[in-house]
């Protein structure tokens, strides 16, 4: 969903005024989305920097914090355990922006190497207020159908059936916040939405989302009919999770209670639109949101961010998680593209660098439709505007990198994956930092900046022989090594 900086209403004038105390809580937590959004780095007090005899600096707090680490609740998918997310948008993908235009291209996708999809929202959009010709994905009209440009509930249950034969796993973008206008719900149930005094239902507040209108999660009916429809697309159709829209917009008390449903049915894999409210990730989803690393990108891209930032950053990610959740990362999606720029606009030369950062961090990675193909234009989001195929020239390096992912049990995902050590080196622009896991080591060293450097970086006991995983050479690490490296250039070392 789109996040428009906006002034948000302080909550305590909305509680007395406006609207219910729940609504001020949700609209407090947008006020800290939208701060979020900002891409302001903020210092981690929890976390501390160990130094190691090797040199490297753990980015782990001491053995005994490490111990008493919240561990999450939620269950974790066996298949998820190093999986890449791919993000469907059916009406921009194709010409036909259909269902069966889009089958076309699973074998592709299968050969890509992806294991995820995640379809934005499949639901008929609403008519009344909708913005544009074509209306937001995110202005619901039936939860339990599909919107009929794209085609019909058979033609994609038939698309999930595939998927699953061809060893894909299927999420659902879910918009639990609000409806749009024309909803059944509005007239049959008002009670199920937030008014104001006069009565009138109101949209979100805070934002420009005048197409849709904000329901009330006071109501326990309402509650139980948006699990009922939730339950609805994992036994009658088959989907394997849901990435849910402006998680942090409803409380976590509902998430948790409709993930202990859903479960029931079958384990499923859960993604937040949300890195605030860690709280949900404690009992109701698998991860969230990296934005806070891809605001960082977009800034050292931009020359105001170092290398720095990113450890950073890793430090506090590691601190704040519950055990066995982790973020989402990447370097585009549906709202970054359409409203803040191709990742060739915000990163320039440093696409193929960012790219390699958030396939080795940790977390699961995120490619959105098109970017296999160089996509270099904003895709409009209320209407009509497909994906030009014509130039798969991303395609390998993304197959590359999702290989690199797959083979290397340090680059998993949650507690399958390796913790990161973070090297000294002599420059503010180069991030050298490594992962192990089981005995697979993979270290990473880039030069985050336009301009070519020299540089030293104590490797300590990690040297040794290596291969370079982009050129399949040998590379003998040494204990204090040299590098002269180009700018944006990336170097990933993977254990012989």
């Amino acid at each position: 969903m789109r996040y428009p900086i906006l002034q948000v209403l302080i909550a305590a004038t909305i509680a007395l005024s406006l609207i219910s105390c729940q609504l001020a809580e949700n609209t407090a937590s947008r006020q800290e989305e939208t701060g979020m959004k900002e891409g302001l780095l903020q210092d981690v007090s929890e976390s501390s920097e160990n130094q190691n005899e090797d040199g490297a600096r753990e980015v782990t707090r001491g053995n005994e914090e490490k111990d008493e680490r919240k561990v999450s609740q939620v269950k974790v998918p066996d298949w998820s355990k190093n999986a890449v997310i791919y993000e469907v948008n059916i009406r921009q993908y194709t010409r036909e922006g259909t269902f069966e235009a889009f089958r076309e291209h699973l074998p592709r996708l299968k050969e890509l190497g992806v294991d995820i999809l995640w379809f934005m929202p499949i639901h008929p959009i609403s008519q009344e207020r909708r913005k544009g010709v074509l209306g937001s994905y995110y202005s619901v009209r039936d939860y339990k159908d599909v919107n009929p440009e794209f085609g019909t509930l058979e033609e994609f249950k038939q698309i999930v059936d595939e998927c699953h034969e061809m060893g894909f796993k299927v999420i659902l973008d879910w918009v639990a916040n609000h409806t749009g206008w024309d909803n059944p719900w509005i007239k049959e149930h008002p009670d199920w939405y937030v008014r104001n005094l006069k009565g009138e239902i109101i949209h979100p507040l805070g934002t420009d989302w005048t197409d849709v209108a904000q329901l009330n999660y006071d109501n326990q009916d309402m509650r139980k009919a948006m699990i009922e429809a939730m339950k609805f697309w994992v036994e009658e159709i088959g989907v394997d999770g849901f990435r849910a829209d402006y998680a942090g917009g409803v409380p976590v008390d509902f998430w948790e209670a409709a993930r202990d449903e859903l479960d029931r049915i079958k384990e499923v894999f859960m993604l937040a639109e949300d890195n605030r409210v860690m709280a949900l990730l404690d009992k109701a989803f698998n991860a969230n949101y990296g934005w806070e690393l891809y605001n960082i990108m977009n800034n050292i891209a931009k020359g105001t961010n170092i290398a720095k930032h990113v450890e950073v950053y890793l430090k506090k990610i590691d601190s704040i998680y519950p055990r066995g959740t982790y973020p989402m990362h990447f370097t585009s999606n549906h709202d970054e593209n359409s409203w803040n720029g191709t990742e060739y606009e915000r990163l320039g030369d440093a696409v193929k660098t960012m790219a390699v950062l958030t396939f080795t961090v940790p977390g699961i990675p995120l490619i959105y439709s098109g970017q296999e193909a160089g996509l270099n234009k904003r895709l409009k989001f209320f209407e009509k505007d497909e994906i030009d195929w014509s130039d798969l020239s991303m395609q390998e390096f993304y197959k590359k990198l999702i290989e690199l992912k797959k083979k290397n049990p340090a680059l998993w995902n949650g507690d399958a994956g390796g913790e990161v050590n973070i090297f000294e080196t002599t420059s503010n622009n180069v991030l050298a930092f490594e992962r192990v896991k089981d005995g697979n080591r993979v270290i990473v060293i880039m030069n985050l900046s336009k301009e070519a450097c020299a540089v030293e970086i104590k490797i300590g006991n990690s040297a040794g022989e290596y291969q370079q995983f982009f050129t399949g050479q040998n590379f003998n690490l040494s204990p204090q090594q040299k590098l002269k490296l180009e700018p944006w250039e990336y170097i990933v070392l993977v254990s012989q």
